[in-house]
């Protein structure tokens, strides 16, 4: 479980860098979203047959990142909206 928030952190901080522009998130937020990320590509790697959700592989990993930087451009839409 502790392997699985650090990936998760590692992931939303990846997709915080690909993401252009200055983000308003924390440090917990970057967390959420990673993790989130996470498993929406452990789900669709065990979808595609290529291995479980709670399992370490290229596709899930590469599934997580492209999730994440969604969730960050969705989450830095939200947030630019209330200021």
């Amino acid at each position: 479980m502790i392997g699985f928030l650090v990936f998760g952190l590692f992931v939303g901080a990846v997709a915080r860098l690909i993401k252009p522009g200055k983000q308003n998130l924390s440090l917990l937020a970057t967390l959420a979203l990673g993790v989130v990320g996470s498993i929406i590509g452990g789900m669709v790697a065990s979808a595609l047959g290529k291995g479980d959700i709670w399992e370490l592989n290229f596709l899930g990993a590469t599934v997580a990142i492209i999730s994440a930087v969604l969730l960050v451009g969705v989450a830095e839409a939200l947030t630019s909206k209330k200021h």
